[in-house]
């Protein structure tokens, strides 16, 4: 397992804490395969679906955000923008056969992922609870 969930990552909003868990699992699903060597259409499909239930998940937290008035919006959209047009060129680079998943890939996937959880959404937390989000 690459990516381990624990409490440190909470944001103290269960619905997000669930989506959270959900794209760990979608980190670790993918790096398995890579691991075993699972069929370059196998690791698209995987990958897609990351990139599919990222989507899902930085569409709710948005709508939140936009709901309370979280003043760091803007922003915080825009790294969500930002990462999802990287991971689409990874999707698109490796269907075309022009890259290969890689450990570093990975690494940028879980290393996002988690900074992104610990420095940016923690934040939001916060403030959704005082909004009486839980």
């Amino acid at each position: 397992m690459l990516f381990q969930w624990s409490q440190k990552y909470s944001v103290n909003v269960k619905e997000i804490d669930q989506q959270h868990i959900r794209l760990f699992d979608l980190i670790n699903d993918l790096h398995d395969a890579m691991k075993v060597g699972k069929s370059q259409r196998v690791m698209a499909d995987i990958l897609q679906g990351l990139i599919d239930y990222t989507d899902y998940h930085f569409s709710t937290e948005e709508k939140y955000m936009t709901l309370y008035g979280f003043p760091d919006y803007l922003q915080h959209r825009s790294e969500h923008r930002n990462f999802v047009a990287k991971v689409q060129g990874f999707h698109s680079s490796f269907k075309a056969g022009s890259l290969s998943l890689s450990l570093d890939i990975m690494h940028f996937l879980k290393d996002w992922l988690s900074n992104h959880i610990l420095v940016k959404d923690k934040v939001y937390g916060s403030f959704f609870n005082q909004k009486g989000l839980e």
